[in-house]
């Protein structure tokens, strides 16, 4: 069958054009670094004021966690990977990329971190605690009163991180997510965001949209992309991120955009449909030393840095000559980072190799490491963030329940 070259250009044209997209900003790396050292300074300080010297890791560490400048940046101890617990497992300290979402009518906008993992979307609404500062850092608040959208549900919202509660109550409004119109969509309405710290008060998103499965959602309520899926404002139940080369991002629904990334997609099947949780063959360095065999591993966007258990973290860490602090984060020398060992992720018989330059947050002379060492008791799990992420261009398949990769362009 002959086909013209016109109507070729229109099945491509019409093909490209039903993609959503949302433009990812990202925050400054020296402003991740400056994090760092803020937390460290407050560490120390906290330490001296107590008669605690910083080289006595055992002591500080016990203090530490008790003043919450440790707790409050891992997960929940206490959480159990698979059940529907309303624990959310994470603080977003680290997170960098942010997009936005209008909720309501007319559209109230607001900056939110797209996370693969969580499951709901909550925004601060107006007379929010603990929501911001005016004028050094201010929070877009939902009101619930301008949008003659706005419908009551009333039941309680309430998420338990490691430093404590972030609570409001359940509404129901319309949601645009890039060009997707969700008519009817339940998100919390925020009333105390205290839990998530000054973290929270001073970054620059006011709210998250999750886009992991229903089946850690709060309450479950559906989530945002599941609603779009069901009421048809996606060709395919696929969305995809584009983090780019230390630069802003993008974020895909819809489909994928080939341009964003080169050789083959590869599909990694999941082992839960709860958080994007694929099997991790190994993690190794180029040199050939290995590190961990037979893992779990979670594909999350709303984790800036590499995360796996402390044990063995550390034993990376100190392969590469990277020192840990008070707070159990490391730096390397700056003048070593070229020097350093490429660093393999084996997913499904696949290697993903990161660089030395690939895992370091560079900023004032200071060179973070992106590797935190965190332990949750019922298995050994890996968070592959956003420094995985810009490597490797990122497809999630709700319907499949896949994760797929493929190196960005």
């Amino acid at each position: 069958m002959k086909v013209s070259s016109a109507a070729i250009f229109a099945v491509l044209f019409n093909s490209v054009s039903a993609l959503k997209k949302v433009s990812l900003e990202k925050l400054p790396d020296e402003a991740v670094v400056e994090a760092h050292l803020q937390r460290q300074h407050s560490a120390l300080k906290a330490l001296a004021a107590a008669g605690i010297k910083a080289e006595d890791s055992a002591k500080a560490n016990r203090f530490l966690r008790g003043e919450n400048f440790y707790d409050q940046r891992f997960f929940n101890q206490e959480f159990s990977l698979g059940k529907h617990e309303n624990v959310v497992i994470k603080d977003y300290q680290n997170s960098q990329y942010y997009g936005v979402v209008e909720i309501g009518s007319p559209p109230q906008e607001f900056r939110v971190i797209f996370d693969t993992g969580s499951s709901n979307l909550w925004v601060p609404k107006v007379g929010c605690s603990h929501c911001g500062i005016p004028v050094i850092a201010p929070k877009k608040k939902y009101d619930e009163k301008k949008s003659s959208t706005y419908e009551v549900d009333g039941a309680p919202f309430d998420i338990t991180y490691g430093s404590g509660e972030v609570k409001g109550e359940f509404a129901v409004d319309g949601v645009d997510m890039g060009g997707i119109e969700v008519k009817k969509q339940r998100l919390g309405m925020i009333e105390d965001a205290g839990g998530l710290g000054m973290a929270y008060t001073l970054g620059k998103f006011d709210g998250i949209l999750g886009l992991g499965f229903t089946s850690i959602s709060i309450d479950g309520a559906t989530t945002v992309f599941e609603n779009a899926i069901a009421e048809g404002q996606v060709d395919e139940p696929v969305f995809a991120f584009y983090l780019g080369d230390n630069a802003d991002g993008e974020l895909t629904f819809g489909g994928i955009d080939e341009s964003k990334f080169e050789g083959d997609l590869h599909m990694i099947d999941l082992t839960a449909a709860t958080y994007w949780q694929i099997a991790m063959d190994k993690v190794s360095l180029g040199n050939g030393k290995k590190i961990t065999s037979d893992a779990v591993a979670i594909v999350d966007s709303g984790t800036s840095l590499l995360t796996g258990p402390k044990k063995e973290v550390a034993k990376l860490a100190a392969m590469v000559g990277a020192k840990p602090n008070v707070m159990g984060e490391y730096t390397v020398d700056c003048s070593k980072v070229d020097s350093m060992p490429d660093f393999v992720f084996t997913l499904d018989g696949h290697d993903y190799t990161l660089t030395g330059r690939d895992v370091v947050i560079e900023s004032g002379g200071t060179c973070l490491f992106a590797f935190m060492g965190l332990d949750i008791p019922s298995q050994p799990l890996w968070i592959l963030g956003d420094v995985f992420m810009r490597k490797y261009y990122t497809v999630f398949n709700y319907e499949k329940k896949q994760v797929g990769l493929a190196k960005a362009v």
